[in-house]
């Protein structure tokens, strides 16, 4: 689900003058756990500490760079950009400085930050809240239709990140771009091995849980690869339209009938000017997601600039081939085999398979050669990443197969650590 109180900006603030141009700037939205400091259960608490800040309950805390906000479940806050960002390399020290912030305050009522998409051992049927306060009216419509009391809604954490576009034909450069790079974004960013009390054999649970989340409504998630939709006009008719019409059943108030109701696993934002990228799951700290944004933002940017593959080529993907390999992605994250040399091309790879984590390595390369200063802030954690794997991969090895709850505690209590500290895990 989006951010259903967001208004209409890169980021969710107030409304710019003119909806921003490609790559003009950037929106960043990072969503974290609330747990107990001795147990690490899910804590409901987020009103808490929002108050805390500004001195009565609320749904959203602004400050001049980083906002705070809910999300449905009461357990989770979130830290996004108060404004599009010109550049991303400020924001990994942004980031640190306000979620250090909350983490003072969930402190000083014996409560931890827990990064990561998915808590490990959360039963989303008895320890899910939802958010009580402002825009509760959504919130409980999402849970009478869908029924929030599972792992797609009330277990999970993600990064977003919301690119711009000003008319029809940015849009549709961006709309085909984002849509290739979708299935491999989880050999990067797969932060969720673990839940019900064990690891499961799959790197992205959450994604999986995600992509299962609206099945009473199809038509609300999709395949979470988006339809190949050019047009604003024809999204418009094709999406939204319908999903609406599938949702008027079940909801007569006419409450969802809003872009947000859209869970693909990127939205369009007409309202913003923006595409949203909702699959990255939240890393163990902002240095790694932002290393991760930046590594998508490159590789979004060079093929809406055609320079490995020709537009008319990147808008002729259907749903079903991207769809496919976002779903073995899930599973095996940067070790999962590409063996469609045609897809390999778009991105400029020669060689009739690879795997995601050896196209990845191709990518991140191809950018440093291009640009070496793009993601030089980031090159530390761009190398941990394509050298060690996701962090659900160090995760496992930190676990091992079969986890007790005090080996689940004692590693997700070393990813609280890195969060603290801002560094990435390593097992």
């Amino acid at each position: 689900m989006a951010d259903e109180h967001d208004n209409d900006t890169a980021d969710g603030h107030d409304a710019p003058p003119r909806h921003l141009h490609l790559f003009e700037g950037f929106g960043i939205e990072l969503e974290y756990m609330i747990v107990d400091a001795e147990t690490l259960d899910v804590s409901p608490v987020a009103d808490r500490l929002l108050e805390a800040e500004a001195g009565a309950i609320t749904s959203d805390v602004e400050f001049d760079d980083i906002s705070w906000s809910n999300e449905l479940a009461a357990h989770v806050i979130e830290v996004k950009t108060s404004g599009p960002a010109p550049s991303l390399s400020p924001l990994p020290a942004a980031f640190e400085r306000h979620v250090s912030m909350i983490r003072r305050y969930a402190e000083s009522i014996d409560r931890r930050i827990m990064p990561t998409a998915m808590h490990p051992w959360m039963d989303p049927v008895r320890e899910m809240h939802l958010w009580p306060h402002d825009y509760h009216a959504i919130y409980e419509a999402f849970n009478r239709i869908f029924d929030c009391a599972g792992h797609g809604w009330a277990n999970l954490q993600s990064m977003h990140i919301n690119l711009p576009f000003c008319g029809d034909e940015e849009f549709g450069r961006l709309h085909a771009a984002i849509r290739l790079v979708l299935p491999i974004l989880p050999a990067l960013a797969a932060s969720s091995p673990a839940m019900d009390g064990g690891v499961t054999g799959r790197l992205d649970n959450r994604l999986d849980a995600y992509r299962r989340h609206s099945a009473r409504v199809p038509s609300v998630a999709g395949r979470v690869i988006p339809e190949p939709v050019f047009h604003i006009d024809q999204y418009q008719t094709q999406i939204l339209q319908r999903i609406y019409a599938d949702l008027a059943p079940k909801d007569p108030d006419g409450i969802l009938q809003d872009e947000f109701a859209n869970a693909r696993g990127a939205i369009a934002r007409f309202g913003r000017g923006t595409i949203e990228i909702r699959v990255i799951d939240v890393q163990e700290c902002p240095a790694a997601d932002l290393a991760i944004a930046a590594a998508t933002i490159g590789v979004v940017r060079h093929l809406v600039a055609e320079t490995w593959s020709s537009l008319a080529d990147q808008q002729a993907w259907p749903v079903e081939p991207l769809a496919d390999l976002f779903v073995r992605t899930i599973g095996d994250a940067e070790q999962t085999v590409i063996d469609n040399a045609d897809y390999l091309r778009v991105f400029g790879y020669d060689g009739a398979t690879a795997t995601t984590g050896e196209l990845w390595r191709h990518l991140v390369d191809d950018l440093r050669r291009r640009d070496p200063d793009a993601t030089a802030y980031a090159d530390m954690q761009l190398d941990t990443l394509l050298t060690c794997g996701p962090v659900a991969r160090r995760i496992v090895h930190a676990l091992g197969d079969h986890p007790t709850r005090d080996r689940l505690r004692d590693v997700y209590g070393r990813l609280c650590d890195c969060l603290a500290a801002d560094e990435m895990f390593i097992a």
